[in-house]
């Protein structure tokens, strides 16, 4: 399978909220919330922004506190980790607002926790420096953070991801497959997952051994007849083709 970032919906709905924070009209609205459930390919997303951008990338932790996340985030920056957390906090403002580099925040869940006081420290950063921060979630943590007005009130856009579509698994198949992927398996591959795309990458990287196999540069639904494609990870069983299946 190629190693490559395919732009799916989700990316070009996550490209239309870092516009819409960029272009805020208040400046201290520099919050862009990314929710959405397990699967649909928030991280990445995120992750590979954050490479292409500079930006600082940070996965909460539970023990987090904000003198934790202050720390944890210093050391990413390369910067002095010492000392007292006003005097840390103060080499990291100076450093992202001098640059202007953008910070993104994965995990956010685990932020809430003692009256929500690391987003607190969050915020005190984005108020001061004006920076881009983009925060990841599960897609309960919109309604969680929303009690929490000070923090909710600066958040300019909140872009959900959804399941990929028939075109976006259409569109991977195409991009990262090493073999071609016919229409009716595409249709199969997006059906049985459910629009995940880790379970898009397991189901092309399947074909791709299928065919192997079979010495094949080319493989339909009919050729996994039998074969299991997906797991069905609730249920704890593989989902097979059906001979016969069209």
């Amino acid at each position: 399978m190629k190693k490559q970032f395919v732009k799916t919906s989700n990316y070009e709905r996550f490209r239309t909220g870092i516009t819409a924070v960029e272009t805020r009209g208040a400046a201290e609205a520099s919050l862009l919330l990314i929710t959405g459930e397990a699967g649909y390919g928030k991280s990445a997303t995120v992750d590979q922004w954050a490479i292409s951008q500079g930006a600082a990338y940070l996965r909460a932790k539970v023990e987090w506190t904000p003198r934790y996340f202050m720390t944890e985030l210093a050391e990413s920056l390369k910067l002095d980790s010492r000392g007292r957390a006003k005097d840390i906090f103060a080499r990291i403002a100076g450093f992202l607002g001098g640059q202007q580099i953008p910070l993104v925040i994965d995990e956010i869940e685990h932020c809430l926790r003692d009256n929500a006081l690391v987003l607190e420290a969050i915020r005190d950063l984005s108020d001061l420096t004006e920076v881009l921060v983009v925060l990841v979630g599960m897609e309960q943590v919109q309604a969680k953070i929303a009690r929490h007005a000070q923090i909710s009130s600066r958040i300019a856009k909140v872009v959900t991801f959804l399941p990929a579509t028939l075109e976006d698994v259409r569109l991977t198949c195409r991009q990262l497959a090493d073999v071609e992927i016919a229409e009716d398996l595409v249709a199969e591959i997006h059906q049985q997952s459910g629009g995940r795309m880790r379970e898009i990458m397991n189901a092309i990287a399947t074909c791709e051994r299928h065919a192997s196999r079979n010495s094949a540069n080319k493989i339909a639904l009919a050729d996994m007849a039998g074969q299991t494609l997906t797991h069905d990870w609730q249920a704890r069983r593989p989902r097979l083709i059906k001979a016969g299946a069209r």
